[in-house]
């Protein structure tokens, strides 16, 4: 999500939703790279640029992705907010049920990795889902608050974004194999 000159979230310490999740898709992309089965993964940016949101869902349907996954930091007036959120489009397509079983093995294995708590699977008609859910699963990640001082502590430190890496690449591995 985000980068350029959109910066998304600014949390904690001026902290950058862009440089977080941009960070997280890296580390996916190396721990893919060092397993014996990797996947074929793309990201739709591979350094700080912005990258218009129907670019983001051409480049999914150009390259016929199975899964679509849009990385994200969540932000709030609430300094109390917590938890991980995960999207499905609202919108009713051929992938409608594969995106929301997705989100689902995501989130539970996210707040099992790192400790937070869930805040559901919820619908929304984000741009990025509703245009590639009749093409592939899609989900959009919210990975904590950034305006939530643990969180943001917890989601900046280079070894936690390794993890939640992890956990993101192994419950997409296992929902492949299923």
């Amino acid at each position: 999500g985000h980068g350029g000159k959109d910066s998304g979230a600014i949390g904690i310490k001026g902290i950058q939703e862009k440089d977080v999740v941009l960070s997280i898709a890296n580390a996916i992309l190396k721990l893919n790279n060092e397993m014996k089965k990797p996947l074929d993964i793309y990201l739709t940016r591979y350094s700080d640029t912005l990258i218009s949101l129907s670019d983001r869902t051409k480049l999914a349907k150009a390259l016929k992705a199975e899964l679509f996954v849009s990385l994200h930091c969540n932000h709030s007036e609430n300094p109390n907010a917590r938890g991980i959120e995960v999207y499905a489009s609202r919108k009713q397509k051929e992938f409608s049920k594969a995106s929301v079983f997705m989100g689902y093995q995501i989130e539970r294995a996210l707040c099992e990795a790192i400790g937070y708590g869930s805040r559901g699977v919820k619908f929304a008609n984000f741009q990025v889902l509703r245009e590639t859910v009749e093409y592939c699963a899609s989900i959009l990640l919210e990975l904590g608050f950034l305006s939530n001082k643990d969180e943001g502590s917890y989601i900046s430190d280079n070894n936690n974004m390794e993890r939640i890496a992890l956990s993101i690449l192994l419950s997409i591995q296992k929902s492949i194999e299923l």
